[in-house]
Formats: structure tokens, sequence, C-alpha cells
């Protein structure tokens, strides 16, 4: 429902209506999928019990601002670190995460970690935007790692390795997450 003229309006043409302001140029399909998922996403991120405020604006942005396009971009990133990774020659290895000893490296480590948790605490008390506001929250520690250390280093190939299996978690994570909420996870943006 609109509060300021008091009409309904239909979910289908929000999806619409922000897949057609996102992607003017994309084909109806490709409109609907980010429709579904900006919506999908915004209607998630709050709990079932309060009031929700829709932001237009917000949903039909493509930047930081606009939560489903930040966790999505952070998968996208850690998708193109691992594609130039593998063409380096680099394949991560979980058997040197003990060189992992950087805060952010720790920080993303125990964020990751959390997921099952907080699958666990949205199945008990029905709060399904636990998981969305989990992506978030992943994203923002990943951005930080990803900003504070360098992943492919080709004069520490170790420490590549670990920080890869490092950014292969977070993507399963982030993919996992997204998958619960019914949202894409795209490989590039």
């Amino acid at each position: 429902m609109r509060k300021r003229d008091g009409n309904i309006y239909a979910l289908i043409d929000l999806i619409t209506e922000i897949g057609t302001n996102i992607l003017p140029d994309a084909t109806s399909e490709e409109q609907m999928r980010v429709g579904k998922d900006v919506a999908r996403f915004f209607y998630l991120m709050r709990s079932h019990d309060t009031t929700f405020d829709f932001d237009l604006d917000l949903a039909a942005r493509q930047s930081d601002d606009n939560p489903v396009f930040y966790v999505q971009y952070a998968h996208a990133r850690i998708c193109s670190v691992m594609a130039k990774a593998a063409e380096a020659g680099f394949l991560p290895d979980q058997a040197q995460a003990g060189l992992l000893v950087h805060e952010c490296e720790l920080s993303l480590i125990k964020k990751v970690a959390d997921l099952p948790y907080e699958v666990q605490r949205a199945a008990a008390d029905f709060g399904v935007h636990r998981i969305a506001t989990y992506t978030i929250e992943l994203a923002r520690v990943y951005h930080h790692f990803y900003d504070a250390c360098r992943v492919i280093q080709s004069e520490s190939p170790d420490l590549t390795r670990a920080r890869l299996a490092l950014c292969q978690a977070a993507r399963n994570a982030l993919s996992a997450g997204l998958a619960l909420i019914g949202v894409s996870a795209p490989e590039r943006m």
C-alpha cells in the first residue's frame, strides 16, 4: 500500500519498476530477476513484526548504499579474485590456514563461522531477517578484509593459497545465505 495516496500497489508492479529502473536496456527476464532480488531482499531485511517503509529510490540504486547490491557485489568480487588466482596458477589450500593472523582475516573467519548459528536462530524464532542481516555483515567484513589484505601475492604463495581458501569460504557463506532467502548470487556485476 502507498501511505500517501492510500492506493494498493501490487508487488509485481514494484518488481517490474525496480527491474526497469535498474536495467532499462536489459531483457524483461533479467529485469524481473533483478527486481525480484531487490524486492525480496528489502522485504526480508526487516523483522515481520516491525513496520516497513520501502525506499524505492534506494532499491533502484546500483551502489554500496543498496544492501542487496552490496552483498551481491561482495560475492561477485570474490568470484573475480578466485578467477584471477586460478589464471595465475593459485588454488585455495585450507592446510595453510595457520598463516591467517591479520585482524581482518580473523574477523572474516569468525563471520563465516557464524552462518550455522544465524540459520539456527532464524529457524528458532522465524526471524528470516537474520539471514539478510548476516549477509550484509559478511559482505562488510569481506570488503574490509579485501581492502586490508592483498589476496594474490606471487612472493607469498602459501599465504595466497590460505587467503584464497578464506575467500572461497566467504563466497560459500554468501551464496548459501542468499540462497536461503531466494536471492541470486551473481558471479559478475
